[in-house]
């Protein structure tokens, strides 16, 4: 293995003068066993696949529960409308994001980044973005490579698991490695990369997972849309020269601890959070009343 943490991953990346997502590439290739050639190809499989889900996502869904569903596609009207307060890359990398989750709840084909639950953020960053930078197909698919250094690091020293860590796991994870992958395809070191991370992960410590009627659907598809719009905010600020305070490593640590400390009524089990309030009981027995 060729990195444990962020602090490697980018003391290789700039003894090299390479991208991280080189990094992640050659490591890939020593732990499968695969050529250069395999490893780009399965990664370019999985670009196709979250491409897809944003164009399905974008034509409007709704999931089988009926909670979630067509938020994407109000989005983007309200973006055309010219009246949006937020930026257009912004709200475009949100409205992307929420097509993915709106797709994964739909029961359609998603790419877990790292999770089912968190699978919009790297996505709808990534479509957003390229409407700005032009990058190439393989400068995609090297986004995604970084996306994957942070995400390993994290499942190795912490978790991605909203039952395990809450909700900062999962949709924190995934918003801290897009933040990386943004930084680097604007141009970003491999030193801010990390800053990126870092600062977008501090921003989502303690969040929790309660999933209404235990459906990754409320509040997990606008915590995507959050997730995005951090990522974003956290990517122009390392870009900006804004550095985190605490080292990357050490938050991912934070966020760790966080998560054993959490009641079990926050990690998933739908039983406290938004899942135990009024509303939330209401729709988990419509939900299941209807359906059984």
């Amino acid at each position: 293995m060729m990195f444990k943490n962020v602090a490697e991953v980018v003391e290789l990346a700039e003894s090299k003068n390479v991208k991280i997502a080189e990094i992640m590439i050659q490591q890939e290739i020593d732990v499968t066993g695969l050529s250069r050639e395999e490893v780009i190809a399965k990664m370019d499989r999985n670009l196709t696949v979250m491409e897809q889900a944003v164009e399905r996502g974008l034509n409007g869904v709704t999931s089988v529960s009926g909670l979630t569903g067509g938020d994407a596609v109000l989005l983007q009207k309200y973006i055309q409308s010219g009246k949006a307060l937020s930026g257009h890359t912004l709200l475009d990398a949100v409205s992307k994001a929420v097509a993915t989750n709106e797709v994964n709840a739909a029961m359609g084909t998603i790419c877990a980044t790292p999770t089912a639950g968190s699978a919009g953020v790297v996505p709808g960053t990534l479509f957003a973005v390229k409407e700005v930078l032009n990058p190439t197909r393989e400068e995609m698919i090297e986004f995604l490579f970084t996306s994957a250094a942070f995400g390993f690091v994290v499942a190795n020293n912490a978790s991605i698991s909203g039952a395990a860590g809450g909700c900062q796991a999962e949709v924190g994870s995934a918003s801290g490695m897009a933040a990386a992958a943004i930084t680097e395809m604007a141009g970003g070191t491999p030193t801010q990369s990390a800053h990126a991370m870092a600062i977008t992960l501090k921003n989502m410590l303690g969040l929790v997972c309660d999933p209404v009627a235990g459906l990754v659907e409320v509040p997990c598809v606008k915590r995507n849309a959050m997730g995005a719009s951090n990522a974003m905010t956290a990517a122009d600020m390392a870009l900006a020269g804004i550095t985190s305070r605490i080292p990357c490593d050490e938050v991912i640590d934070a966020m760790y601890k966080i998560g054993l400390t959490m009641p079990s009524a926050l990690r998933e089990t739908a039983e406290g959070g938004l899942a135990a309030t009024p509303t939330g009981r209401r729709l988990e027995a419509e939900i299941f009343g209807k359906q059984s």
